[in-house]
């Protein structure tokens, strides 16, 4: 993120702080859709992915003096605080999503567009089967086009961490995928 961006967001929030309600606006309008891809991504839920943005910003409306400018981007506290909710909410539920359930968009009755959307469909129930931290950095990453750094700082962890994250998922990814799709093409 550039650095007009964080002082801007900087500004937004001590004027949020100080009771501006224009400036949560402001902040929410800007940071709604990457807090909300990223739930969406790591649940396959956009019921889910809905309800966690909001915790998250709700949580924001509540907690504002927790962010700290000085220590990294908002976009980026915001998507620990996103990390956190889902991590908790995983914890509750004890249990994993089933793969069967997830709902993706109906294909086009095009032969390779419906190739196109097996696959995808596919890849992302591969993804979504992947342990937590492995499925965080594809989505930051692969998903959301984030760099290295901006994946550590979401994470909260070293650089590397998420780099090997990263490549570990892509190689569960490439075997749960192959595995998949020559089953389907098996049928």
């Amino acid at each position: 993120m550039g650095e007009s961006n964080r002082s801007s967001d900087r500004t937004l929030v001590e004027q949020f702080r100080a009771g501006d309600r224009d400036a949560f606006t402001a902040l929410y309008r800007a940071h709604f859709p990457a807090v909300y891809k990223f739930a969406f991504y790591m649940t396959a839920d956009p019921h889910r992915a809905g309800e966690v943005t909001q915790d998250v910003f709700v949580w924001l409306i509540h907690h504002p003096a927790e962010y700290d400018a000085d220590r990294g981007d908002l976009g980026a506290f915001l998507g620990g605080v996103a990390r956190k909710f889902l991590a908790r909410e995983q914890r509750s539920a004890r249990r994993w999503l089933p793969l069967n359930d997830v709902a993706l968009p109906a294909a086009s009755p095009a032969e390779d567009q419906l190739e196109r959307e097996q696959d995808a469909q596919l890849l992302r129930k591969a993804i979504t089967a992947l342990p937590a931290r492995y499925r965080e950095a594809v989505v930051l990453c692969d998903l959301q086009a984030k760099s290295y750094e901006e994946a550590a700082a979401t994470l909260g962890c070293a650089m590397g961490t998420v780099r090997s994250r990263l490549h570990r998922a892509r190689e569960l990814l490439m075997r749960k995928f192959q595995a998949k799709r020559e089953g389907i093409q098996c049928r």
